[in-house]
């Protein structure tokens, strides 16, 4: 149980961190950007960008929690609820950004999640049936 909640934690932990970093790097290598995020009047652009960041993110959370909970279906699935629920609030910037964008990033958001956690192959049973008589 221990493993579960962890790669469960790890994977929301993860996505975080991801979505930081590149966020950082967009600040620092897109001119105008830092101007574009603190008005909130990104570029198609930059909003390509963001959701390209969030695409990366995603995939790697479910990643993360898949390798730590060895591919627990419910763990995927909870990591993927829980980053939908605790970034629902994007919503609530629905009139500064288009709407195609809340789609695509609300949509993404699990999908992409389980993707990223059905790349990480299931470990096999370490303890074989030594049974060969």
């Amino acid at each position: 149980m221990l493993r579960n909640v962890g790669g469960v934690a790890a994977g929301v932990v993860a996505w975080f961190l991801i979505a930081s970093v590149g966020n950082l790097v967009l600040r620092a290598e897109w001119p105008g950007y830092s101007q574009a995020e603190a008005a909130i009047t990104f570029t198609p652009g930059m909003l390509i960008a963001r959701l390209l960041i969030g695409a990366i993110s995603s995939l790697c959370a479910g990643f993360v929690a898949s390798w730590i909970t060895n591919r627990s279906v419910l763990m995927m699935k909870l990591v993927a609820g829980l980053l939908v629920i605790i970034l629902l609030p994007v919503i609530t910037l629905w009139e500064r950004f288009p709407p195609w964008y809340h789609v695509v990033f609300l949509t993404s958001l699990p999908l992409l999640t389980l993707v990223g956690a059905w790349l990480y192959p299931r470990r096999r049973n370490r303890h074989r049936s030594t049974n060969s008589a």
